[in-house]
């Protein structure tokens, strides 16, 4: 009886060191690696700056990374995040972690990424796909649902059936697609120094002289009336950390690693290792074939490695040989933002299963299938991000989130410094490099991107606290209810 009741609510241990590192690269390497060198040389006009920013932020997520490597080592359990506060500053800090990820973070994300695969289809595809299918105003505001948001719904529902089977399944699709995003990487990166003529290192001298810069704020745009490069290489740096954001991906599913005290420090810091030497190699990739100025007058609408890749063989789109390139970089990219979504669910679906588990969720996501996955919080988050997807509204809700995500991944840094000092002598698998300096730096370096952003940013920063608030109402009363059966099972056991 006993035995089947903890089979019930156990997860197992079904991922590798190469599921689990595609678990984090998988995540990471979505769609900003290819997007953001346009805006960020805009920020800060020089090919050298915009690579330094890459170092610096990938130097800053390694040492995020590296604390969380301790952290998850020490407690490989599911949503480690969420444990972590828990267990540090308590039940509050953490629900509104999970809160946050469950609501708005997460499935928002998921929600945007689905919709980035539609319209990528949809433009491999000419445009055939789009269609309004229904559209309305409501106090002023135009809504409506197209295709693209219904083949959204479909890839969402796809994804979250194929997390619904088992973890092993799910690590072996995360490791396959994680391999098609690396590769895709390679291409660009490799492929602008082989297959390119004309490209040339001197770009690197160059400075970006009047570039379109499209929606790009003159405050941090190189060579306004209003910049300053303190705030121009503020904005570079949080484009180039949005591109690393991911990077803790894998504690949330610490609980399905297989030898934890050992995978999960490898895959951890390898992964982001790996990551910085892609990025920093693709973004030199790029100036070696185009001037600041040219990749600065980059169209918004498209991204400077398909301007690279088209390039390829002479540049003639005409040739079989460069529209075949470009035709692999589209398909690819498609790939790439399908391989973040699944990962994406499979790390996302543990929050409620954890919190569930201490009476701060409906008690429902404590199940777990006969294939030791919480399905509940799959279906959940599948649903949820599926309701975004239709309502438009999920950009808006992650923009908002930025400036709380910070917040908490300060705090969660910030325990390393708890747990030294309530549990010195507990067994550290992984005892984190460099400290206490690298945490440190981290929770210096976050201090200051949240301050730049309140002092930027103030109403997008109060509406992320405002809606991260939200959830204070439904934790006292999910609070209250667990205390009540806790009292209640109390009392059953003594009569």
């Amino acid at each position: 009886m006993n035995s089947t009741s903890v089979d019930k609510h156990t997860l197992i241990r079904g991922l590798g060191l190469a599921a689990a590192a595609s678990v984090i690269i998988g995540n990471v390497i979505g769609t900003g690696v290819f997007l953001k060198a346009r805006v960020m040389t805009c920020n800060v006009g020089s090919p050298n700056w915009v690579v330094a920013a890459w170092i610096a932020a990938g130097l800053l997520s390694l040492a995020g990374a590296l604390t969380y490597a301790e952290l998850t080592a020490m407690k490989p359990h599911a949503a480690g995040p969420y444990v972590f506060l828990r267990d540090s500053y308590g039940r509050l800090s953490s629900f509104l972690f999970g809160w946050m990820q469950m609501f708005i973070a997460r499935t928002g994300s998921q929600a945007g990424v689905a919709v980035v695969f539609a319209i990528a289809l949809n433009d491999y595809l000419g445009g055939a796909l789009k269609q309004i299918l229904f559209q309305t105003s409501v106090a002023g505001y135009s809504y409506e649902i197209t295709s693209l948001q219904l083949i959204a719904v479909v890839v969402i529902a796809i994804f979250t059936t194929l997390n619904c089977l088992s973890v092993s399944l799910s690590g072996q699709i995360a490791t396959a697609l994680t391999t098609i995003k690396i590769g895709l990487v390679i291409l660009v990166g490799l492929g602008a120094f082989i297959f390119v003529t004309g490209g040339t290192f001197d770009n690197f001298s160059l400075m970006d002289t009047g570039g379109t810069c499209e929606g790009v704020a003159e405050s941090v745009r190189f060579g306004s009336a209003e910049y300053t490069f303190l705030a121009g290489f503020g904005a570079a740096m949080l484009g180039a950390l949005w591109g690393y954001d991911g990077w803790d991906n894998l504690s949330f599913v610490a609980g399905e690693v297989k030898d934890p005290k050992r995978n999960i420090p490898l895959a951890i810091i390898g992964s982001v290792l790996l990551i910085i030497v892609l990025y920093v190699t693709v973004h030199i990739a790029y100036y070696y074939v185009l001037d600041p100025t040219a990749i600065a007058s980059v169209s918004k609408d498209s991204s400077v490695a398909m301007v690279v890749v088209s390039k390829f063989f002479g540049g003639d789109l005409a040739s079989f040989a460069t529209g075949f390139a470009v035709a692999i970089f589209t398909v690819g990219l498609m790939l790439s933002s399908l391989g973040t979504l699944h990962t994406s669910i499979l790390s996302a679906s543990r929050i409620p299963y954890a919190m569930a588990n201490d009476g701060l969720m409906l008690k429902q996501f404590k199940k777990v299938s006969v294939n030791a996955v919480p399905i509940n919080g799959v279906l959940f988050q599948g649903v949820w991000a599926s309701v975004l997807a239709l309502s438009g509204s999920f950009d808006t809700l992650t923009d908002y989130v930025i400036f709380g995500s910070w917040i908490f991944y300060a705090l969660i840094t910030s325990s390393i410094f708890v747990f030294r000092r309530k549990y010195p002598d507990m067994e550290r698998p992984y005892r984190a490099w460099g400290y206490p300096v690298v945490p440190i730096v981290f929770l210096f370096v976050a201090g200051w991107l949240l301050v730049s952003t309140l002092i930027n940013n103030p109403t997008q920063s109060v509406t992320g606290l405002f809606l991260i608030i939200l959830g204070l109402p439904v934790y006292y009363f999910l609070n209250r209810n667990s205390v009540v059966e806790a009292e209640e099972e109390a009392d059953g056991n003594n009569g």
